[in-house]
C-alpha cells in the first residue's frame, strides 16, 4: 500500500466532515426533523457500505460473533455526532462546531492514547503534545470568537 494512501483518506475523510453537518442541517430543516435527517443519513451509509462490503470485502457475518458488545458502540457514537452535528451547526455556525469538536476530539485522543484505551497503544503525553492541544483549544476560541 502506498505511504500516502491513509494521509489521502484521512484528508478526504475530513472534508466529509466538514460537509456532512451542513448537508445533513440542510436535510433536517427541508424535512422538519433533524433526527430524521440523522437517521436517513446513516440509512444511505449503511445501504453503500453494504454495497462495497458485497463487492470488496465479504468478511462473514458470523465473524461479528467474536465481537465483544462494547465493541457495538461505535455506531452510537456516530449517530450521535451527525444528530449533533446537524443541531448545532447552523447554530453555531459551521467553523465554530468543528473546530469545537476537533478540540473535543483531539483532548479526548489524547486521553486515549495516554492510557492505551479501547485496545490502542499506550502513547505518554509530553510537551509537545500539550502545547498542540492548547493550540487547538485556542484555535477553536478564536474561531468562535471570530
Amino acid at each position: 500500500m502506498n505511504a500516502l494512501a491513509p494521509l489521502i483518506v484521512a484528508l478526504l475523510g475530513g472534508i466529509g466532515l466538514a460537509v456532512q453537518p451542513s448537508t445533513n442541517a440542510a436535510l433536517g430543516r427541508s424535512i422538519g426533523s433533524v433526527l430524521l435527517a440523522a437517521l436517513v443519513s446513516f440509512a444511505v451509509g449503511t445501504v453503500i457500505l453494504t454495497g462495497v462490503w458485497l463487492m470488496a470485502d465479504r468478511t462473514p457475518l458470523a465473524n461479528l460473533r467474536d465481537a465483544r458488545p462494547w465493541m457495538f458502540l461505535g455506531g452510537a457514537y456516530g449517530a450521535f455526532f451527525v444528530a449533533a452535528a446537524a443541531f448545532a451547526a447552523p447554530r453555531l455556525g459551521l467553523a465554530s462546531m468543528l473546530t469545537i469538536m476537533i478540540a473535543a476530539q483531539v483532548v479526548a485522543a489524547v486521553v486515549i492514547d495516554r492510557f492505551g484505551l479501547i485496545g490502542l497503544p499506550r502513547t505518554p503525553i509530553s510537551a509537545v503534545r500539550l502545547a498542540g492541544v492548547g493550540l487547538v483549544l485556542v484555535g477553536a476560541m478564536l474561531i468562535r470568537r471570530g
